[in-house]
């Protein structure tokens, strides 16, 4: 059997991969900041931090915008647990 791993257009993929999913981590990092921000803004002025119909309006929009490869579905699938992933860590230790 090769050894595929050491394939030029491997390791080459594998890199552009790799940045990827690094400019995917310091932007979720990045929302996670923001909307820690808006949360204590919120929390301050009295308003109620979880917005369910933003949050909706959201997934939608972004499902509408979305040119692929990824499907409606995955969208939905991808920003919804996304959304989930912020409040928790938001939420840590935090009061509601």
């Amino acid at each position: 059997m090769e050894d595929w791993s050491s394939d030029p257009q491997v390791v080459e993929l594998r890199a552009q991969i790799t940045g990827a999913d690094r400019e995917i981590l310091a932007k979720v990092n990045e929302r996670i900041e923001l909307v820690d921000a808006l949360r204590r803004y919120k929390l301050e002025h009295g308003y109620p931090f979880l917005d369910q119909a933003r949050e909706e309006w959201l997934i939608i929009h972004l499902t509408e915008i979305n040119t692929g490869p990824l499907s409606p579905d995955g969208v939905r699938q991808l920003f919804t647990a996304l959304l989930d992933v912020v409040k928790r860590e938001v939420n840590d230790g935090r009061q509601p």
